[in-house]
């Protein structure tokens, strides 16, 4: 460790606690980790000390860290047009939506570019409220969609609460078995009735009167919840009945994070909005966007559609998209995640489940995985934030950074990570959860 090093991140430290205001954090106790590069599924600062990511850092670095192509891609871009206004037709940015609509259901053959995922949503709330007519959004309890108007409006859990300025938002009860709304013996139950609940509220809502059912295709930061066969397609089915915009979030769980290019991919499901962000480049310059149906494209040929962003479509943002999803498919990357979810991560943590009592389940595909945390196993009481923090320092010690949330840990390392590094990272788990006294978990 040189004396500049640790000068490095010292400085770093001290300029951030001095000037950076930081997201859904009281400031005062804030002491952030320092983080100076990357590479792959490792991270490191100033002073060397080395991280395995099993977070990917907000869940988006699906490419991993650094990936020489998409790199490259941005300063290649860089050098020959940094910015352009999204008025006008760009080379990069047409082909970015080319290869991001390739991958998209039959007739979803145009991209509305954002600046990430939020705004992403928040459009796409905008089109099917136009296209429809209607003012309505239904989306259920356990989510996340974004921190801007409607879309934190739409979101489930208690980010909302301080937020809810946008109007007509209704939030119903998604399929969750493990700690099921609806006293359901097994997957075929839940089911049927999430779908029968949710037809349900549309129709007390009036169905005249909904614009859109909101959806993550596998929520996430709620839980990693993969829905039970036929969910989906259920849904596509009562949003036809009643003339509704079926719009699923694929921010999170898309592009490769579920071991497939779309988390809904295989459930018998093609919805009329797609939104998008994060895995398309992984982060590597903000970006977002919806992919829309021709139907919904249609209403607009005479129609101004009333929405648009200074950055939407921004060179160096497309340039990465076309360098990431081509490096993701001329390398297997999609394919990897897959394997490893079915060959190693689920494999080892449903392992970790069987050994450490204080796993109440386990649950996920690819390399996107919840790994839920109890007290008590018989009543599946909810371990306490205490706990859960304390795991992550441990982990953090242990040199492998976690995603938390609530009582979970979230093992969503980057769609390249390997086979044996899938193996130091479950292990550091195992060595955390065994090693917390019985009597401190609560």
């Amino acid at each position: 460790m040189t004396a500049t090093r640790v000068d490095e991140d010292a400085l770093a430290y001290e300029l951030d606690r001095s000037h950076v205001f930081h997201s859904w954090s009281a400031q005062g106790a804030l002491h952030p980790m320092v983080l100076a590069g990357g590479r792959g599924c490792r991270v490191w600062d100033h002073a060397g000390n080395e991280y395995l990511d099993f977070s990917s850092q907000m869940v988006n670095l699906n490419i991993g860290h650094q990936h020489p192509a998409v790199t490259a891609a941005i300063a290649d871009q860089a050098a020959k047009l940094a910015t352009i206004a999204p008025a006008t037709a760009n080379l990069a940015r047409g082909q970015a939506a080319q290869r991001i609509t390739a991958r998209a259901p039959e007739g979803l053959n145009k991209v509305f570019f954002t600046n990430g995922g939020a705004d992403a949503v928040e459009n796409a709330i905008r089109m099917a409220r136009l296209h429809t007519g209607r003012d309505k959004v239904l989306s259920t309890y356990r989510s996340y969609h974004g921190n801007t108007g409607a879309a934190v409006a739409a979101t489930g859990d208690w980010r909302r609460m301080p937020n809810e300025y946008a109007r007509g938002h209704v939030h119903f009860f998604g399929p969750y078995l493990y700690r099921t709304e609806f006293w359901a013996a097994g997957p075929e139950q839940e089911c049927e009735r999430a779908l029968r609940h949710l037809e349900r509220m549309v129709q007390c809502e009036g169905p005249a009167t909904v614009a859109a059912i909101l959806l993550e295709s596998v929520p996430g930061t709620a839980g990693i919840m993969v829905p039970p066969p036929g969910y989906l397609a259920g849904v596509r089915e009562i949003a036809d009945r009643y003339g509704i915009v079926l719009i699923l979030d694929e921010v999170m769980c898309g592009f490769g994070r579920t071991g497939r290019w779309f988390a809904f991919d295989g459930h018998n499901v093609k919805p009329d909005l797609i939104t998008f962000a994060k895995g398309v480049n992984s982060g590597y310059v903000p970006v977002g966007g919806v992919i829309i149906s021709d139907a919904i494209v249609d209403t607009f040929d005479e129609r101004v559609f009333p929405g648009g962003l200074t950055y939407s479509g921004h060179p160096l943002a497309a340039a990465s998209i076309v360098a990431a999803l081509d490096a993701m498919e001329q390398e297997g990357i999609v394919e990897n995640a897959a394997e490893i979810g079915r060959s190693a991560l689920g494999p080892e943590l449903a392992l970790l489940a069987q050994d450490c009592p204080i796993v109440g389940e386990v649950r996920g595909e690819g390399v996107f995985w919840a790994v839920e945390l109890v007290a008590d196993r018989a009543t599946r009481e909810p371990v306490s934030a205490a706990t859960i923090a304390r795991v992550k320092s441990e982990m953090v010690a242990r040199g492998v950074l976690p995603f938390t949330a609530d009582n979970r840990v979230h093992v969503v390392p980057p769609c390249v990570v390997t086979a044996a590094e899938v193996t130091e990272g479950v292990a550091v788990l195992r060595d955390v959860l065994t090693a917390l006294p019985a009597e401190e978990i609560r």
